[in-house]
């Protein structure tokens, strides 16, 4: 299996090359090299879940700090006034520094579910929904840049599964275990793609790819807060 600073050196290269091909395609620079960014310490992502703990404690330390940045557009749009992004980017620290870090400490086996598709695929739409934006082209650039960061650790590891002797090669017993749609384990399964549906709700939800792809009907909220204040009004009514 590679260790930690072999997919992290296979990641960032992935995102400097990404970054490379976006400018090229005329993206901005500062998106570039934002995604190219996240491409790199994406890298660390699918190992989470290890028993060593050191990309545990360096994903979580990093994504606590980066990830309120990249919400500030979305507080923006909440209408939040400066205080009240300083306290939201407080507890997105909390959350991600002690709570999720706790969770996946708990609750995760090595090789397990973490390291699958959908897992990729949770990862993306998570990244999509933090990363607002008015330009859609430009949140998808970002958040492909993060899916390629996790799926280059994932073909890393079967890479790694995979040895070449005297001419033959040969298949450990981890192959298999990065890429996969599911684990041996169905209860991990069902909590896997139960993630994935409810934030693909959420993503179909979100104003930005709504309207983009012209299906942005009046008649269906499309964030959060729409949606809370429906709920509230069929609550009301069914209690009447």
């Amino acid at each position: 299996m590679a260790d930690f600073k072999t997919h992290m050196t296979v990641s960032t290269a992935t995102g400097a090359v990404f970054a490379v091909a976006g400018a090229q395609a005329g993206m901005p620079l500062t998106t570039c090299l934002i995604a190219g960014g996240l491409c790199s310490v994406s890298g660390m992502l699918p190992d989470l879940d290890s028993d060593s703990g050191r990309p545990l404690r360096e994903a979580t330390t990093l994504g606590a700090a980066v990830v309120p940045m990249l919400m500030v557009e979305r507080f923006q749009k909440l209408q939040l006034d400066h205080e009240s992004m300083v306290l939201a980017a407080a507890l997105v620290y909390i959350t991600i520094r002690f709570v999720l870090a706790e969770v996946f400490r708990r609750y995760t086996v090595h090789r397990g579910m973490w390291h699958s598709l959908p897992a990729a695929a949770v990862v993306g739409m998570f990244a999509f929904l933090v990363m607002s934006s008015e330009d859609i082209s430009l949140r998808l650039f970002k958040t492909a840049g993060v899916v390629l960061g996790f799926m280059s650790h994932l073909i890393l590891d079967e890479i790694w599964s995979v040895d070449f002797r005297r001419g033959k090669y040969a298949f450990k017993k981890s192959f298999g275990t990065a890429i996969k749609l599911w684990g041996n384990n169905r209860w991990a399964n069902y909590v896997t793609y139960t993630k994935l549906a409810v934030i693909s709700f959420l993503v179909y939800q979100d104003e930005g790819f709504m309207s983009r792809f012209g299906i942005n009907n009046p008649e269906v909220p499309h964030t959060a807060q729409q949606l809370f204040n429906v709920l509230m009004e069929r609550s009301d009514q069914w209690l009447r």
